[in-house]
């Protein structure tokens, strides 16, 4: 951990009571700060409040009062999802108080070796792969955190200037990270998300390119070069570019020949030895593959651990076979980019289940994976009429089912051996379950309790 005295003395406001959130609290308190935490909510669990209170931080909850907005904070770490038109975050914006996130508070303290990972799909599997390829040749502790459900700052406490850290970022994280400067940074892809939050595609981009903004040439970027869009986006880094793809062949980076996956013109692998499915991790095994190569990482160790890694929870993870179908939980898939890719995974025939939170778009854009993959759908939630529309376009017969629990069973009634029962919702899970983790781990308690077993 590096020493600084940026917070010594200094007035700072942490909002939000996420492990992100007391973690930054405690860490400012150990660096000077006057600190105070408020949350929105109030904690049904009064051990934190007990906590925080403990190391001699002041605790407001149930509310973002207006009125600290007048106490005279020096800093406000912002929960990354609270948006910046929340009236307490506009009014610090208003009056020029410096707002970041935890990750900045991470980086500030950080005196290692920095890989950082962002996307729209694709980043937790790439920040983990990424992560465990170093690690193989590593004579130095190689840890992983951020937005990977880890906490920046925690893990960069323990870290010294010989470690290295992966970090996965979000366009939240990264829109309070002004001055974050990663060695190797990583784009995965660039699609149409958070516009809620964002407002326009061109703010999300723009965050998304936060992570790149304090590079220069001796640094790189790792960036997806299967679209033109995203080599025009590389063109606003200063970094030197080291392209993925596997569409285009780039002597610059890693790509795809013949069934081969390439590092500047070397082999490192066939792809059909990839443990993960789908064209989407070919995407990211090479976006790791030249993050671990630019570190010194040899071909044997990333062999083994594309040859044994068999996925992230949620994210297209294999469950189990039982009686010649297999089950697959692809949870995170909450846009239809993510649907998109997870059917192009599968050469056998598919049963998805699918539909989740209206955000009030439709699913014509599904029709033709439907129709090459698809043998029947189960819909569920507020946008199953939708989702069913898509369906009945591709002539795939469609059950409606409650939710993603519910449709286990009805899947399993329409399946055959050799049939795949994916859970892939193309859909945020908030009209029915709290997070896409727990609609992904009912999904798995109610195969477990079909078929008896346990996952795999």
């Amino acid at each position: 951990m590096k020493k600084i005295d940026e917070y010594q003395g200094k007035k700072v406001l942490v909002m939000g009571f996420g492990i992100s959130g007391i973690n930054a609290a405690h860490l400012l308190v150990k660096l000077g700060a006057n600190v105070t935490a408020n949350d929105k909510a109030t904690p049904k669990n009064n051990d934190i409040v007990e906590d925080l209170e403990a190391d001699g931080i002041k605790v407001i909850t149930g509310d973002n009062p207006i009125s600290l907005a007048n106490k005279g904070f020096d800093v406000v770490v912002k929960n990354p999802g609270i948006p910046y038109d929340n009236p307490l975050v506009a009014a610090f914006v208003k009056q020029g108080t410096p707002i970041i996130t935890e990750a900045e508070l991470g980086w500030q303290i950080f005196d290692g070796h920095l890989v950082s990972v962002t996307g729209s799909n694709g980043k937790t599997t790439t920040t983990t792969l990424t992560q465990l390829m170093i690690a193989e040749n590593a004579k130095h502790q190689v840890k992983y955190a951020g937005n990977i459900g880890i906490s920046f700052s925690k893990i960069a406490e323990g870290l010294g200037p010989d470690d290295t850290l992966v970090t996965e970022l979000s366009s939240f994280q990264l829109l309070g990270a002004p001055t974050i400067h990663p060695h190797i940074a990583i784009i995965t892809n660039i699609f149409s998300n958070h516009l809620d939050y964002h407002k326009t595609r061109e703010n999300y981009i723009n965050a998304k390119l936060n992570i790149t903004r304090n590079q220069t040439k001796d640094d790189f970027l790792v960036i997806n070069w299967d679209r033109d869009e995203w080599q025009k986006i590389a063109q606003r880094s200063q970094a030197t570019i080291v392209p993925f793809s596997r569409l285009n062949k780039s002597h610059e980076g890693s790509y795809v020949e013949d069934g081969m996956i390439y590092w500047r013109g070397q082999e490192v692998m066939p792809t059909k030895d990839i443990r993960l499915i789908g064209p989407q991790n070919v995407e990211n095994a090479l976006a790791a593959i030249a993050a671990a190569k630019l570190s010194g990482v040899t071909n044997d160790a990333i062999k083994k651990v594309l040859t044994t890694f068999s996925g992230v929870r949620h994210r297209l993870q294999y469950v189990m076979e039982y009686q010649e179908r297999l089950f697959y939980n692809d949870s995170k898939s909450t846009d239809i980019e993510a649907t998109e890719v997870a059917l192009q995974g599968f050469d056998r025939p598919v049963i998805l289940l699918a539909g989740g939170l209206d955000r009030g778009y439709t699913f014509e854009r599904l029709v033709p994976y439907f129709k090459k993959h698809v043998k029947a759908m189960i819909v569920f939630g507020e946008c199953k009429d939708k989702m069913k529309d898509a369906g009945n376009q591709a002539g795939v017969p469609v059950i409606e089912s409650e939710n993603a629990i519910t449709a286990v069973p009805e899947a399993w009634k329409l399946s055959e051996p050799g049939d795949v029962i994916l859970l892939s919702p193309a859909n945020a899970s908030w009209d029915q379950f709290p997070s896409f983790e727990v609609r992904g781990d009912k999904f798995i308690e109610a195969v477990e309790e079909l078929t008896g077993k346990k996952e795999q």
